[in-house]
């Protein structure tokens, strides 16, 4: 057990703390869709408002900040398409109260309308990003978030895995502590990984191993099955001499499979890969299908896994304890391939195991399947939720203050 989760289990929240007459700045993870400047996709907004109506409710004045897509500091363009108005304007009409917005960032406006601000009420400064400034950590820019607040709230956990200005360099200004939003995420998935209700099973898929090692060599030992789905299965099947004809997989990754698979059989943990896989003629939704048990053809890549492989992977789901899910079974966004994904969300959903899906594909296949209430968490963030189930330390969340 790594000691970061059990002290990220022991952080303080805005419970913990008075917020009566105080400013409080929140950094929310507003990174949400635009298209034409009018939101596909207000769930990170939704998602905020818990923590955002404690800190008004509670006597706060509260100021919001965020990062919105990838703006560069000297293209005016790409700012126009990356300006948080829309959200402050979805927020006042979610939470049906004024919510105040400044153009302005760490100037004079921004700093004069968060003087003025009055308890219970609430405003959003411009995208954090739209300065080199944030992503860098550079402490003057900190400094001058930190010194619009009294206090320090951080709630995006999709990007505390960055070490940048507002999710990590203001914590050295002022008191910090999380919101709703990052103590669900640690309590749920710490807990999970900290004491798991067993048999624990950890699915994981994706086109990577290189992408999933740290997971994977995390949760070896603490699972008592690991599956394997995803273009990643065949760097492994390689890796034990099997034929895969021209799917994708990591040829200077073998000998890590070798290592992790001896690693598995010496823990006693069941491993399970693929034992048929729906393979294609081409990388094409309209390409010839066949379904291959052992090797694979040449001409051919598996693309899913095959019926089977479904069937052998629900079996392993069904009476679990615990099941963390990071990564699709096959090419999802193809209709033809996207079954292996669909019978593992299904499994899921209809076992009593608390289930974890690690944000990013498997998220938005769970979402899109409509099996998103059946599920215990559902991580909002990928890349964080990653890097939180390979052990390592969160800098959004390392920053801030301990009970």
């Amino acid at each position: 057990m790594s000691k970061s989760f059990m002290n990220y289990l022991n952080k303080k929240t805005i419970e913990d703390i008075d917020v009566n007459g105080k400013k409080v700045l929140v950094r929310c993870d507003f990174n949400v869709p635009l298209a034409d400047g009018v939101i596909t996709d207000d769930k990170r907004i939704r998602e905020s408002i818990p923590t955002i109506q404690y800190l008004a409710d509670h006597g706060a004045a509260v100021i919001l900040c965020s990062h919105l897509g990838r703006p560069k500091e000297d293209d005016e363009e790409s700012k126009k398409k990356a300006t948080l108005a829309p959200v402050a304007k979805r927020l006042a009409e979610l939470m049906g109260r004024e919510v105040k917005f400044t153009t302005d960032i760490v100037g004079d406006e921004a700093h004069a309308m968060a003087k003025a601000l009055k308890p219970g009420e609430i405003m959003v400064i411009e995208n954090v990003r739209f300065f080199k400034a944030e992503t860098k950590n550079d402490p003057e820019y900190a400094k001058k978030l930190a010194s619009l607040a009294d206090i320090y709230v951080n709630d995006a956990f999709g990007t505390a895995h960055r070490a940048h200005a507002s999710t990590a360099g203001v914590a050295d200004y002022l008191p910090a502590v999380c919101g709703y939003l990052i103590q669900k995420e640690i309590t749920i998935m710490g807990g999970a990984l900290a004491n798991p209700k067993r048999p624990f099973v950890a699915i994981l898929g994706g086109a990577k191993v290189s992408d999933k090692i740290g997971v994977i060599t995390n949760l070896i030992d603490k699972v008592d099955t690991l599956i394997i789905g995803g273009a990643m299965a065949y760097t492994f099947k390689a890796a034990m001499g099997v034929k895969i004809g021209d799917s994708k997989f990591e040829a200077d990754k073998e000998e890590l499979a070798k290592e992790i698979l001896k690693k598995a059989e010496a823990k006693g943990i069941k491993f399970l890969l693929p034992v048929d896989n729906i393979a294609a003629d081409a990388f094409d939704v309209n390409a010839n299908t066949k379904v291959f048990e052992g090797d694979i053809d040449d001409g051919w890549m598996g693309l899913d896994i095959g019926p089977k492989s479904q069937q052998l992977f629900a079996e392993a789901v069904k009476d679990a304890g615990t099941v963390v899910w990071n990564g699709p079974m096959g090419v999802f966004e193809m209709a033809p391939f996207a079954g292996g994904t669909i019978a593992v969300a299904k499994a899921i959903a209809e076992s009593n195991a608390i289930s974890i899906i690690g944000g990013g594909d498997s998220a938005a296949a769970v979402e899109q399947l409509g099996f998103a209430d059946k599920m215990t968490h559902i991580s909002t963030g990928g890349g964080a939720s990653l890097e939180f189930l390979e052990g390592l330390e969160l800098p959004g969340i390392a920053c801030l203050n301990d009970k």
